[in-house]
């Protein structure tokens, strides 16, 4: 490579760099699935609030619940009261999920795993990939997801495996560096607010964070303005048809 060929990449770069990107278009919505119900004070929201300000500097309107706060039954169906359940708060939730383009699931750890509200969360998640978008995709394609963390013992990375594999699954695009959190010592010791825990100040879990939110918000904005995912090979219908493209259903040999 030539002196000029590197200075027109360099200056190529720093120009890339100095053009303020314009995320005033999007949506994002952040699970907090702490245990404790409002108004307690909340580790993981904590962490959240850094995010979600970041966000809302560039223009994102944001929405962050807390589920414990929601009587969300539990169950895979999209409305429990249909299966059972007296009430189910979780189909005006998944109407939030629905107008996002950002969705982000944070929680505690406890022993080491995700909490209990965090895997209700997935599991009503879970309990709408039936739909089908226009495209005849999962409903939940063309939204990126990612994952927060807190606890004072280790789990972070156990912990994102688990939410970033749920949420692709489902049909959510996942970016580069989507996970952020923060532990403490192993065992008891101070929590992420905590005087003196130095969670609030840690380089490490602010660099993270910042990259997973500008990752979400530049991937968000590159699938909004592509109109989503492709829908060439992807279509749910026309497999069910048997009209898919390289590969047969066995169902219409």
């Amino acid at each position: 490579m030539t002196s000029t060929d590197h200075d027109t990449q360099t200056a190529g770069r720093h120009s890339a760099a100095a053009t303020a990107p314009d995320f005033s278009h999007l949506r994002a919505t952040f699970f907090n699935c702490t245990l404790k119900p409002s108004p307690e004070v909340s580790h993981t929201g904590a962490l959240v609030e850094a995010s979600a300000e970041l966000m809302r500097h560039h223009g994102v309107s944001v929405e962050i619940i807390r589920p414990v706060d929601h009587d969300i039954a539990p169950g895979v169906q999209p409305d429990m009261t249909q299966h059972g359940w007296e009430s189910d708060e979780w189909p005006q939730l998944h109407r939030t999920v629905m107008a996002s383009d950002i969705l982000v699931l944070a929680g505690p750890i406890w022993l080491g795993d995700n909490s209990s509200v965090m895997r209700r969360v997935i599991e009503r998640l879970y309990s709408n990939s039936g739909d089908l978008n226009d495209a005849g995709q999962s409903s939940y394609y063309g939204r990126v997801g990612g994952a927060l963390f807190t606890g004072n013992e280790d789990g972070i990375k156990h912990c994102a495996m688990n939410v970033l594999y749920s949420l692709q699954h489902l049909g959510c695009t996942i970016p580069p560096q989507a996970d952020a959190g923060w532990v403490g010592e192993a065992g008891p010791g101070p929590s992420y607010l905590d005087p003196g825990s130095g969670g609030p100040e840690n380089d490490f879990t602010n660099r993270n964070t910042t990259f997973m939110t500008y990752n979400l918000m530049h991937l968000a904005a590159m699938l909004r303005t592509a109109g989503g995912i492709p829908s060439s090979g992807n279509d749910r219908r026309a497999w069910d048809a048997g009209t898919g493209a390289e590969h047969v259903n066995p169902e219409y040999r």
